[in-house]
């Protein structure tokens, strides 16, 4: 322990102060070892201690860290936007791509191939994968000390066989982005987390379509009894928000055209329930409302008003006492702040997100940001909880970009070094719309800002033009674009992929 009183006594000598831009002694000699700390951070002393390796923290002359929680809409925006002549970025997340959510129900049903909503990091950023300094890190965040400017993080292993174990590590950072997205919603309901399956990432949809294509198979096998087939192929989906109605609608087009030619033996069988607390889409135009309802019963659809009680291995019971019993669960009822964010030592917004004010910064922790779905404004700034969107994310991952920017060629990219730098304009948000599909063909555009506004609502053919038209544009790369361009063709001309690989 000699090593550790002399670090922690040296930490007593000197503190790590503001760089500021312009030459410097050249990269601490601790950089790349075992234990890349500086000699004078109490971090350092720590981290002997415990035996952690890590990124230490940044010397003078060199850039700055920004270090980003997570791949979704705000921290892939962040990192894009992020001028890496004056950052260093280090991405800390459990998943190296970022989902393009809108799309994600299309690929449960064939419509679209997974790969075409998922962009990897390295073509959102390349200074992930190309730049000293600036790294990905398969891990996960599992503690932040705000006075060190540290966080802990241990490495994401699950799934894999023959992987290793996993090991903790510590990052430093100049300034910390928590991107962090948020965990669906099961209200405490007993047995969904083991019986339903969620609609938020890529392995979600892919385990939704091989449970389907496996249930259309196996109810097609001699000698089942005709109410085991009718389970089977009962596919319920909880939740009526833009996830829920989507999916349904692609499960809907599913049935008619793909199912009923190549399952011919239980086309009767298949049927879909969505169930809905209150009204579906229940923040769009109430014409449009009405629309969707018509629409998803026409295309077979059967629409339930109740609260799921209990989730058991093959049914669900509702408040009503009814029993619904099924082959597939699919659980789409929103978001809340997952079990991490509800760890952090930060004040929280109303439904446990992380406080932040008009600048999205974290008012009780210096150099540490929120945006997207785990942020919300404190009680004290006078504004509104954003909701959980993509777009919300997105402008959020854009304007901190721009402000962080604007920090660091003011001389303040360093910890401790934005005090007297004028962040300019508040982050301010305007909603563009909503627009979700219901159906082959069909879609909802709701151009209003908000539910009591007024403004443009179309609903048809040409608002499914103007979602699809919408979306490729808005998927990040040209190459996803493509992607997604030609399997729209290929499923027009040749129907879906049913292969259950």
């Amino acid at each position: 322990m000699a090593l550790t009183s002399m670090l922690r006594s040296l930490s007593r000598l000197s503190r790590r102060g503001c760089a500021g831009p312009g030459p410097g002694p050249g990269p601490s000699p601790f950089r790349h070892h075992r234990y890349p700390y500086s000699p004078f951070s109490t971090a350092a002393a720590d981290a002997v201690e415990r035996g952690f390796a890590g990124l230490g923290p940044t010397a003078k002359g060199e850039k700055a860290r920004v270090v980003v929680l997570g791949t979704g809409w705000a921290g892939s925006r962040l990192m894009k936007d992020l001028d890496t002549s004056g950052y260093e970025v280090v991405c800390v997340s459990p998943r190296n791509h970022m989902v393009f959510t809108p799309l994600l129900a299309s690929t449960c049903v064939g419509t679209l191939e997974f790969r075409s909503v998922a962009e990897p990091l390295a073509r959102i950023q390349p200074a992930v994968s190309n730049s000293p300094g600036s790294y990905f890190l398969l891990a996960r965040c599992t503690a932040v000390d705000p006075d060190a400017h540290t966080i802990d993080c241990e490495t994401v292993t699950e799934g894999e066989k023959d992987a290793l174990k996993p090991s903790k590590f510590k990052v430093a950072y100049d300034k910390l982005v928590f991107a962090c997205g948020a965990e669906a919603s099961t209200f405490g309901i007993r047995g969904v987390t083991d019986h339903a399956i969620f609609l938020r990432e890529v392995h979600h949809a892919q385990e939704i379509r091989r449970k389907l294509l496996l249930n259309l198979m196996l109810s097609d096998i001699p000698g089942i009894s005709e109410e085991e087939r009718r389970r089977l192929l009962h596919c319920v989906v909880v939740g009526g928000g833009p996830t829920g109605v989507e999916f349904s609608g692609e499960l809907s087009d599913f049935i008619i055209r793909d199912v009923k030619q190549r399952y011919s033996h239980v086309k009767d069988y298949i049927h879909v329930t969505l169930i809905e607390a209150n009204e579906i889409l229940s923040s769009f135009d109430v014409r449009l409302r009405q629309y969707a309802t018509n629409q998803l019963i026409k295309s077979g659809v059967r629409l339930v008003q109740g609260i799921v009680k209990d989730v058991q291995p093959n049914k669900l019971i509702l408040d009503n006492g009814e029993e619904v019993p099924f082959g597939l669960l699919v659980w789409s009822t929103g978001v809340g702040a997952s079990s991490f964010v509800k760890s952090l030592p930060f004040p929280k917004s109303p439904g446990g997100r992380i406080g932040v004010d008009e600048w999205l910064r974290v008012p009780s922790a210096r150099d540490v940001f929120a945006i997207g779905d785990c942020s919300g404004f404190l009680e004290e700034t006078g504004k509104d909880i954003l909701p959980a969107l993509a777009q919300v994310a997105e402008r959020q991952g854009k304007y901190l970009a721009h402000l962080l920017n604007h920090v660091m060629k003011a001389g303040g990219g360093h910890a401790n070094c934005e005090i007297d730098v004028d962040l300019g304009p508040a982050f301010v948000y305007k909603h563009l719309g909503s627009m979700a599909t219901v159906g082959r063909y069909k879609a909802l555009v709701d151009l209003r800002q908000s539910k009591e506004s007024k403004g443009i609502s179309l609903a048809g053919f040409v608002s499914w033009f103007i979602w699809r038209s919408a979306y490729l544009t808005r998927v990040i790369s040209w190459r996803n674009r493509l992607y997604v361009a030609i399997n729209w063709l290929t499923t027009l001309l040749f129907g879906r992929d049913i292969s259950r690989i």
